[in-house]
């Protein structure tokens, strides 16, 4: 098994943790979310290399349903943890960070939120790699998610 170890921000009350290896991003763990979500003004995500799939997407969360647009990124780097060709819908709120990272991104990982010592535990098990693939699809207008392992 592989450990991956991120801290956790001193001063954010929820579990935000700074992706150092991609553009310095604030990442935010959201355990119940079934999407990652792009939070902020969607320059970066162009600047990124990022191409719109969906213009209008209709999913739920944030205590109902939100709209955003459905963007594919060449790459997404979480410490070890790479994610080549990334789905993430941009939908703008005002968070302390720039993303939400879903649960489903860590399908079939072990992930702990260790809040005493401020760290975001992510174990790899030798079943899965630490390439990861996720993918957003529609299908007559739901949106669906699935994310597996390259092994």
């Amino acid at each position: 098994m592989k450990q991956l170890s991120l801290k956790l921000q001193k001063k954010a009350q929820r579990p935000v943790v700074k992706l150092v290896d991609f553009y310095g991003i604030d990442a935010m763990l959201d355990s119940g979310a079934l999407f990652p979500v792009w939070v902020e003004d969607e320059e970066l995500l162009l600047d990124m290399g990022g191409k719109v799939v969906l213009d209008e997407v209709e999913f739920g969360g944030f205590g109902g349903s939100a709209k955003g647009r459905l963007y594919k990124i060449p790459y997404l780097k979480i410490g070890e943890l790479t994610y080549p060709g990334f789905h993430i819908i941009a939908c703008k709120m005002s968070l302390p960070c720039q993303m939400l990272m879903s649960s489903t991104m860590f399908t079939k990982l072990i992930y702990e939120v260790d809040d005493y010592n401020r760290r975001l535990n992510i174990t790899i098990p030798d079943t899965e790699s630490t390439v990861r693939n996720l993918v957003i699809w529609d299908s007559e207008g739901h949106l669906h998610v699935a994310c597996n392992s390259e092994k």
